[in-house]
């Protein structure tokens, strides 16, 4: 086991543009949306539209889960596989909560009306009309239905099979059924062929999974069994701070960004029409479909299970986490996944090598409590993802110069810097502001994310970062620094550089 050390000490330095610093012309990733349509589905979904410049969409699909499911019309009764479903709900039901199949268009609707303001901060925002064209409808009448083909299920076969070499990110805000129906369906069409070992394998290659805990059986009882060599991120405890139970959750000081005093005047009012559809305590709204949504109902929040409520408090958006593993902000996530980012950190599968988790092995130091927090790699970003959500909402009504936007970020010396015991890195750092803004910095060990922690000072004389490893660093191990900019407009915005040095 190896043995964190923790540094409590945060270096916060002001630099001034020491030059302009161009943005990497990568590729996109390639994503795939699968949702139940909750309402927790429908905040999520707003604030993915706000970042749809940052990845390309291929595909919104309609799905199923153990919450909701359509039922086939003909009074067909079902039992739930999912033992908390069948408590709650009970047994031999012909429908679930569904939500229907028209709300991801109404959404686009009031998307298409904001989307000429959103080109004035970015080009690459896809029309209304684009992101229409890849709504599909899955596999829908029952939880874990994945006997038919549909509509949903065919497209994102047909994506899986195509020529374009990149990953596809297939998100699973609901039940994994209708991307399981897709694998099954390559698996009938070309498991009998000679090519078959060629197809699996690039098919294995090219799917990563999001999995927003297990909504229906289809993972488990297909997708994991028969393709084994697909990796799969499993977010089964850090999302839940990003839905229902916040209060119960978030740290403290974290809370004021997720409260209806934040939420109200940045985010929900007067930001347009778009963001009139996003779902919040006491607003008066109430999705068609769904008996079980109260929360818009303002007699009914003061007291809940999950806390007491006020106007415009944000009520749940779980299924976030699974884009924002897509959204660049400098910390290099994407990568690998146990390295830590705004959608979480997990570690490898100690049973499935393509495989990771979130749980206790993934935890990190919550400097409020003292403890290990199963919950703390994800509401450590919590106030910054809000700032940025708020920013990109001001998008939607003002023009470029009114509103803000994100530093980018440099270390001169690289973010991956070998070291020997003893050694003295400095790192110099630098930004450009695309508003002129300064930029302050913080430059923290991120110990969970490596072997342990780096030791962090700052030079007041060269007004200079210095590390340096541990005493106890061994040979191959490697030490995380965050380096985190946050720009002096508002709302404050942040993007990062992560420094990974290396024990020679």
């Amino acid at each position: 086991m190896k043995k964190i050390f923790c540094l409590t000490v945060q270096v916060i330095i002001l630099i001034t543009p020491l030059f302009t610093i161009a943005q990497p012309q990568n590729d996109k990733p390639r994503t795939i949306v699968t949702t139940d349509g909750e309402i927790d589905d429908v905040d999520t979904f707003i604030r993915y539209l706000m970042y749809t410049n940052e990845f390309d969409t291929e595909g919104l699909v309609y799905s199923s889960s153990m919450w909701h499911w359509k039922g086939d019309g003909k009074g067909t009764k079902f039992t739930s596989e999912m033992e908390m479903t069948r408590n709650i709900y009970g047994e031999n039901i012909t429908n679930l909560r569904w939500p229907g199949t028209s709300w991801i268009e109404e959404l686009l609707t009031e998307y298409k009306k904001v989307h000429p303001n959103l080109l004035l901060h970015d080009k690459n925002y896809p029309s209304a009309e684009d992101l229409l064209d890849l709504v599909k409808v899955g596999n829908i009448d029952f939880e874990g239905e994945m006997d038919q083909r549909t509509e949903g299920s065919e497209w994102i076969a047909q994506k899986l099979l195509d020529d374009d070499t990149r990953e596809i990110f297939l998100q699973a805000w609901g039940g994994t059924n209708t991307i399981a129906r897709a694998l099954k369906s390559i698996e009938e069409d070309y498991s009998k062929k000679r090519n078959w070992k060629a197809i699996k394998e690039k098919v294995s290659k090219k799917a990563i999974i999001y999995t927003i805990m297990d909504q229906d059986a289809t993972y488990n009882k297909y997708i994991g069994p028969n393709w084994p060599e697909i990796r799969v991120f499993y977010n089964a405890n850090q999302f839940w701070c990003f839905a229902y139970p916040w209060k119960m959750v978030v740290p403290k000081s974290q809370q004021p960004y997720l409260e209806g005093s934040f939420m109200g005047p940045n985010i929900i009012n007067n930001h347009g029409p778009l963001f009139k559809k996003y779902y919040t305590y006491g607003d008066g709204q109430k999705q068609m479909g769904d008996p079980n949504h109260f929360e818009g109902d303002i007699s009914k929040i003061t007291k809940t299970e999950r806390g007491s409520f006020s106007k415009y408090d944000f009520i749940s958006e779980g299924d976030s986490p699974a884009f924002l593993h897509l959204v660049d902000v400098g910390l290099a996530n994407y990568e690998n996944p146990s390295r830590g980012g705004w959608s979480g950190r997990f570690v490898k599968s100690k049973e499935n090598p393509f495989r990771y988790e979130d749980g206790k092995a993934a935890s990190d130091l919550n400097p409020e409590t003292g403890e290990m927090d199963t919950s703390y790699p994800q509401t450590r970003w919590i106030k910054s993802m809000q700032m940025d959500f708020a920013a990109r909402a001001d998008w939607c009504i003002k023009s470029f110069k009114a509103a803000n936007h994100a530093p980018l970020i440099k270390v001169a010396e690289g973010t991956n810097i070998r070291a020997t015991i003893g050694e003295k890195i400095t790192l110099n750092l630098a930004f450009d502001d695309p508003d002129g803004h300064d930029v302050s910095f913080k430059v923290w060990p991120y110990a969970e994310a490596g072997d342990g922690t780096a030791i962090v000072t700052y030079n007041t004389e060269e007004e200079s970062v210095m590390v340096q490893l541990p005493e106890n660093a061994k040979i191959g191990e490697e030490f995380h620094v965050i380096v985190e900019g946050t720009d002096a407009g508002f709302p404050a915005l942040t993007r990062y550089q992560r420094v990974i040095v290396k024990r020679e």
